[in-house]
């Protein structure tokens, strides 16, 4: 942890920026190792160039905050007692900043102008895109967790196929991977969990219902956990009975595209690159319209992170960053097919985190 607020304080230097504010819950974790749903209630954590490191929570928190670790100053508030009250007594006695970077895309109007009003005459500006940097490149204890997380996704595949039948809901499936991830320790998903049967898994972010599953359907189910604090996320596509032609012609073009993508991942080659390659073997094969989604997403904290993976990317891949490869063909009337896995990028390239089996599988 110190490493990561040390980084931090060196890009706020960099960034000429006196302090930042914090108040995400990823970040809240990344930068304390507090990991907590704060609801309707602050929790923030203040940090500025001078050293002084600050953690807001209500008192309800005080104990979590004791078992995370943290080794910097905390406020704690009662719920009748105003927060903003007390970080302003807080940053009064350490010196405000002459600028102050916060998370525009997390922090709600109220919480702006709360923060504006606490710290008139400060410079507001946006930090967002410089936390996002930091937390790029993931390290070796990060990666441990993200394989973790990335077995729990496999066997919540496992479990689903063990369910599929002719007459099961998508919603029943559903309800037996997350029991039995509950009871493998799994508390949260790191989205909800998809399962799309048949014409319905031609919308790449269908809803799942009550619809039965029926021969010759394609199956998809996307998925992710939670696993101290770090997400996975997977997509596999089966089909109940015997594929048809058409569908099996389908599935082994996404296959080919994802196999391609993650085989051509070298560090230093263009990010927009690893979605052009996979999109030309789908488009080769007839099927370029149906493919509408970039190949890829950061994944770590959030289960959609830096960097993208869209192919107007000009970053280059760099080791450490950890991404899901996820090319898709959906065609309506006939259905769709998409094969995930999560991926860590090493001095070798790839290593594939998930490794549940992709050959098609005709249950």
């Amino acid at each position: 942890m110190e490493g990561r607020l040390n980084q931090l304080v060196q890009s706020l230097k960099e960034n000429s920026v006196d302090s930042v504010f914090i108040t995400s819950k990823e970040n809240v974790f990344y930068f304390t190792n507090l990991y907590a749903e704060a609801h309707e209630r602050l929790i923030g954590a203040y940090f500025d160039q001078k050293g002084n490191q600050v953690l807001i929570v209500p008192a309800l928190e005080k104990e979590d905050v004791k078992n995370a670790g943290w080794k910097g100053d905390t406020i704690t508030y009662f719920d009748h007692e105003d927060p903003w009250e007390k970080l302003q007594s807080y940053i009064k006695d350490v010196g405000q900043p002459e600028s102050l970077a916060i998370e525009k895309e997390n922090l709600n109007v109220v919480r702006f102008e709360a923060i504006s009003k606490l710290l008139h005459g400060t410079t507001i500006v946006d930090g967002q895109l410089m936390l996002n940097q930091l937390r790029l490149i993931k390290d070796q204890k990060e990666m441990g967790t993200l394989k973790e997380a990335a077995q729990f996704a496999d066997f919540a595949i496992e479990t689903a196929l063990k369910h599929i039948q002719e007459g099961q809901t998508e919603l029943g499936i559903i309800a037996e991977i997350e029991y039995a991830l509950k009871k493998e320790g799994i508390r949260n998903m790191s989205f909800d969990t998809t399962v799309l049967a048949g014409k319905k898994s031609a919308a790449p972010h269908g809803t799942p219902d009550l619809t039965p599953i029926q021969k010759g359907d394609f199956v998809l189910m996307d998925l992710g956990v939670v696993h101290q604090g770090y997400c996975s996320d997977i997509t596999r596509t089966v089909v109940l009975g015997e594929a048809s032609q058409q569908q099996k012609e389908i599935y082994h073009t996404v296959l080919e595209a994802e196999q391609k993508a993650i085989n051509t991942c070298e560090v230093g080659m263009r990010l927009g690159d690893i979605d052009q390659i996979p999109r030309k073997v789908i488009e080769d094969a007839g099927y370029g319209e149906y493919f509408p989604h970039r190949i890829g997403h950061g994944l770590g904290i959030d289960v959609h992170e830096f960097p993208s993976l869209a192919s107007n990317n000009e970053d280059l891949l760099q080791e450490g960053m950890c991404f899901t490869i996820e090319p898709g063909i959906y065609v309506p009337e006939i259905g769709g097919v998409r094969i995930e896995d999560d991926v860590f990028i090493t001095a070798d390239g790839a290593t594939t985190l998930t490794e549940f089996m992709k050959e098609l599988i005709e249950l």
